[in-house]
């Protein structure tokens, strides 16, 4: 040590002080010399009188200016000296991190296995104002709910179901100015909007649909009225097609293939088809699939309740749906329609072939009852009057779908709320605003909570709130048309929201009843749902939770609430897309669908007498849900995301295949690879519980560590 410190003395002796980078003029006839010199890491800039080239030169040789020292004894001490400073580093380095270790184990000898669960208490948020103090969970519940029953929910579902919006129309850019006028209203950190321009069809009101009979020659003959003639399938394929018909059911792949099996080829004809159980799109596709010349979709009694206390569909009210078989502009299938920005001529291949068109349950019972052939099965039975369904096939029918493609912009309005601790990683809710019809049941109810939350949200703001993620209200656009809107913006910000992005909540379709409650859900959310479902209120069992609700006839409370997200839900995108976990929750009727959902009957007398009188109360209930869950997700030091529940899923999957491991082993396959792979997650899910459970929750760094490994799940 004492030839080290010799060593380093006389090299500080030779040494003319700190390596230098000297920046110099280019000389020329009428310039002096300017040299600008950066010591001890410091800039000293003098700035020149004028721009001029500038060349970069090393340090120069000693004796080229006066008082400089000899370099080269300097150096070969340096050079000296290097292996024990190495040395000295190591030891240095070696030292501390043996000390951290040390100090890291001893504060973890009783850590146990048990899992990591934080008290509702434990998560506070320390206020702005000084004055306000601590604000911990029960404090923010209270908060929350105190400044939600504010609010005049049932009168903004009332307005909103009154505008006409449908996509691209003028109502539409009014009610988009207003919800842009309402966010900005409200204490957000930034309102903005997003324009897309995307290909969307619409009905030629000079030449619309047509249905008519097929005559003896084989030509169009008299024509069938379309009661509701602007209902109409967006995404259809244009033109005529014309064929004998055939009754199939839902237009199900097994329906198809039972036509078949009962000697009724299903190529060649047009398909009449229920609605239900699977969407328009799959419906048409199936009917593509066997080689359907087209489609009519109609809606029959028998999926509706037969309450007489409450209202049904009318006899001449047709449904109306879109039919591409996936979600966004099918004319920019896998990236964002920004700016009119021209890209090549693709298009989804979830676009059908043949044509589709909605009709009325009056029309389909005339065409019912021209049907020969077989009886179908009881299962297959509806409530239209006349004799019993038969499969067909009936008389010849004639098709024409002219519907025309525009490019229409959409406008997607957005809120942010910024987080305290983790700005960037966001929490998003959603809610669909346009909609074919009045839409009271399809957007106008979700704008409605989303307006209600976000003015919640802001007064919460107000009175001290800060949450430690930031929070972002979105309102779609394009949503009638395969959640266009929402996926239009997924794609242009894929890469940004698959790491940024906690959660999507979806407020679509929330109320379409009030006996039963669904949450369409990701399995990490399963977990944190139980646990905000037992302090929300049922909305129609006094002295209930909604927990105690759903789970009184179930020991098995997720089997009956938890359900898969659908492939027409614009949460949907954000999990297949994006790898977002979503949730989307809706009140739905016990065994019946909402009758009025996508037609003109979807106002607000219908959901409020189909809900006899308590549409505010389950509109509050979902509020209420929702907005205790954004507290949650955007508040908690630690994501409340059950990164372990993948594994039951996983096992669950497992069983279902066993029943094919004969074929897989006739194949050369096993399940194996499966069990490791699971084998594989849960250990890395355990491994990842207990370094949770042995950290510091006050240590943000660590916190915000875990929270991207959680979100990376």
């Amino acid at each position: 040590m004492e030839r080290l410190w010799g060593l380093l003395q006389g090299a500080k002796r030779l040494s003319p002080g700190p390596s230098q980078t000297i920046y110099k003029h280019v000389e020329g006839t009428q310039q002096g010399r300017l040299q600008e010199e950066e010591e001890d890491g410091e800039e000293v800039a003098e700035p020149p009188a004028r721009l001029c080239p500038m060349e970069l030169r090393g340090p120069e040789p000693r004796g080229s200016r006066p008082g400089r020292q000899n370099l080269g004894l300097w150096a070969a001490a340096g050079r000296r000296a290097t292996p024990y400073l190495v040395l000295m580093a190591l030891l240095i380095f070696t030292g501390a991190f043996l000390l951290g270790y040390v100090a890291f184990r001893g504060s973890c000898q009783a850590c146990g296995d048990d899992v990591l669960v934080v008290s509702e208490d434990i998560n506070y948020e320390t206020s702005l104002d000084a004055h306000q103090g601590t604000l911990y969970w029960s404090d923010l519940q209270a908060m929350f709910l105190r400044h939600l029953g504010e609010g005049s929910l049932e009168d903004t579902i009332r307005q909103t179901s009154l505008r006409k919006r449908m996509a691209g129309s003028a109502g539409m850019a009014a009610l988009a100015q207003d919800v842009r006028a309402a966010l900005l209203r409200q204490k957000l950190d930034h309102v903005w909007t997003d324009t897309h321009y995307v290909g969307l069809q619409f009905p030629d009101p000079a030449h619309p649909n047509t249905l008519h009979w097929v005559d003896a020659a084989g030509e169009p003959g008299e024509e069938l009225p379309l009661e509701d003639p602007d209902v109409y399938c967006p995404y259809s394929a244009t033109g005529n097609a014309t064929g004998e018909l055939v009754y199939a059911h839902y237009g199900r792949p097994e329906d198809l293939q039972h036509l078949r099996a009962r000697g009724v080829e299903p190529a060649g004809r047009l398909l009449l088809v229920r609605l239900g159980l699977i969407s328009f799109a799959q419906k048409v596709a199936s009917a593509q699939d066997f080689g359907a010349q087209g489609v009519l979709i109609y809606p029959d009694p028998a999926d509706f309740s037969q309450d007489p206390h409450k209202p049904g569909l009318s006899s001449h009210r047709a449904v109306y749906g879109h039919v591409h078989l996936g979600t966004g502009d099918p004319y920019t299938p896998g990236f964002p329609s920004f700016n009119q920005t021209q890209f090549p001529p693709v298009q989804s291949s979830g676009l059908p072939s043949i044509p589709a068109q909605p009709i009325s349950a009056d029309i389909a019972s005339l065409l019912l009852r021209k049907l020969e052939g077989p009886v179908t099965p009881q299962e297959w039975q509806g409530r239209l009057p006349g004799s019993p369904y038969r499969l067909g096939p009936g008389p010849g029918l004639h098709l024409g779908v002219n519907n025309h493609r525009f490019s229409t912009p959409i406008n997607n309005i957005f809120g942010c709320i910024e987080g305290r601790s983790e700005p960037d990683h966001y929490v998003v809710i959603g809610a669909q605003r346009d909609a074919w019809g009045p839409g009271t049941a399809k957007s106008a109810v979700g704008t409605a909570i989303l307006l209600e939350l976000v003015r919640t949200f802001s007064s919460m703001v107000s009175n001290g709130f800060r949450p430690r993620r930031s929070l972002l209200f979105i309102s779609w656009d394009g949503g009638d048309f395969g959640s266009v809107g929402s996926t239009e913006w997924l794609e242009g910000y894929l890469s940004l929201l698959h790491l940024k992005a906690v959660v999507y909540v979806s407020l679509d379709n929330t109320v379409l009843g009030d006996d039963k409650f669904h949450a369409k859900t990701s399995p990490l959310l399963i977990s944190l749902i139980e646990n905000i479902l037992k302090q929300v209120d049922s909305p129609n069992q006094s002295g209930q939770t909604l927990y105690e609700q759903v789970a009184f006839n179930n020991h098995s409370w997720d089997a009956e609430v938890i359900q898969p997200l659908p492939m027409d839900s614009s949460a949907y995108s954000f999990t297949a897309f994006a790898g977002v976990p979503a949730v989307e929750f809706s009140f739905v009727e016990d065994g019946q669908v909402y009758p009025f959902l996508h037609t003109k009957e979807d106002t607000y007398d219908n959901l409020h007498k189909m809900l006899q009188g308590r549409l505010p109360a389950v509109a509050q209930a979902v509020a209420q849900l929702t907005g205790q869950l954004l507290i949650r997700l955007s508040h908690d030091h630690l994501l409340p995301l059950d990164v372990g529940r993948y594994g039951d899923v996983v096992l669950k999957h497992i069983s279902s295949l066993n029943e094919f491991s004969g074929d897989l082993k006739a194949r050369g396959l096993t399940l194996q690879w499966v069990y490791s792979a699971r084998g594989d997650y849960i250990r890395a899910a355990e491994k990842l519980r207990k370094e949770i459970y042995s950290s510091e929750e006050s240590d943000e760094r660590l916190m915000r560590m875990y929270n991207v490994r959680i979100m990376r799940t």
